[in-house]
């Protein structure tokens, strides 16, 4: 049965003709929890999906990168403007993204309604013909192509960047 949050993303999808596959796995709060279970979608290119928060708390961002990069948070504010950043906590996450820990993933914005969480994206993922993220919950992972990542962030109506996320 799927929860709520899952039939949310399944909806949004659907409405913007965005064609996913759906794969079904015990929890996993991490990437490589669900790789476990993965199989079957090895040719995708699995998402770790970061939400963080300025120091004063007035802005929000998702970072989305390849699941074995490692983020240099400190670096990552120089590039983006933002001295310090910090990870969100879960009542923030609840706010801005409707998820809990384990379950972040891009397709949070969905429930981002005012559209105040900034998107930044590894350059490496613009290019890649197949990305995975949790629907919102933990016990699935979602599969689109490329053209259907490019197009979810079109229809969703948060800001995003691209940038280079070294990982050393």
């Amino acid at each position: 049965m799927d929860s709520i949050a899952r039939k949310k993303v399944f909806d949004f999808l659907k409405k913007h003709n965005i064609v996913f596959e759906c794969y079904e796995h015990p929890a996993a709060a991490t990437v490589e929890e669900a790789l476990r279970h993965s199989e079957n979608m090895c040719d995708a290119t699995h998402c770790k999906n970061l939400f963080l928060r300025n120091r004063k708390g007035t802005l929000h961002f998702l970072v989305i990168m390849e699941w074995s990069k490692k983020l240099d948070i400190h670096r990552l504010g120089e590039i983006i403007g933002e001295g310090h950043l910090s990870f969100a906590s879960p009542d923030r996450m609840m706010k801005y993204l409707g998820v809990t820990p384990g379950s972040v993933s891009l397709f949070g914005v969905i429930n981002d309604i005012d559209n105040d969480v900034l998107l930044i994206i590894d350059s490496e993922l613009d290019s890649a013909p197949k990305l995975s993220f949790h629907p919102n919950d933990n016990t699935a992972t979602l599969v689109i192509d490329n053209v259907g990542f490019h197009n979810f962030l079109k229809y969703c109506g948060n800001k995003h960047k691209f940038i280079t996320i070294d990982d050393h």
